[in-house]
């Protein structure tokens, strides 16, 4: 039972020890008053019975949804660096600094190609993430094609 329900109990079992004459037009409105506390009690029961189980329903929902998102996107770290760090520290600005051992491995440079242009001999880096293969990219030393097409892609 709720608070609410023991509190319009109280009060129904004050006005019977008091022997209110239910006949009187005063004894009628207390009485009618007491029914509908007693009445406006149960349905806050009700209701908070009702929250209380969507509230476990949401908290399921958001366990799953964090499960699913672990599943489809992978645990990541906060520093980004792939592995299971903890010595990540804050810098003022609010980014995240790793000093851990993985941030000085050569592991990211599958990502970079390094290409020689063929007219000038000029040496430049590429992403591979990034590269677009319908793109004319131009030498920035002397703006001659890096790649030229060959007869067979004409």
């Amino acid at each position: 039972m709720s608070n609410l329900t023991d509190r319009v109990s109280y009060i129904k079992g004050l006005a019977e020890g008091m022997k209110l004459d239910t006949e009187s037009n005063e004894g009628k409105i207390i009485e009618k008053m007491l029914e509908l506390l007693s009445d406006m009690a149960a349905e806050m029961d009700e209701m908070q019975d009702s929250l209380d189980e969507l509230d476990e329903y949401v908290d399921s929902i958001d366990h799953d949804l964090s499960d699913m998102e672990d599943l489809i996107y992978g645990e990541e770290d906060e520093c980004g660096c792939g592995c299971d760090c903890e010595d990540d520290d804050e810098c003022e600005c609010g980014h995240h600094h790793c000093h851990c051992s993985c941030e000085d491995d050569d592991d990211d440079d599958d990502s970079i190609v390094e290409y020689v242009c063929p007219h000038c001999g000029e040496e430049m880096t590429f992403e591979v993430d990034s590269f677009d293969f319908d793109e004319d990219y131009l030498c920035p030393s002397c703006h001659n094609p890096l790649f030229p097409q060959t007869p067979d892609e004409e």
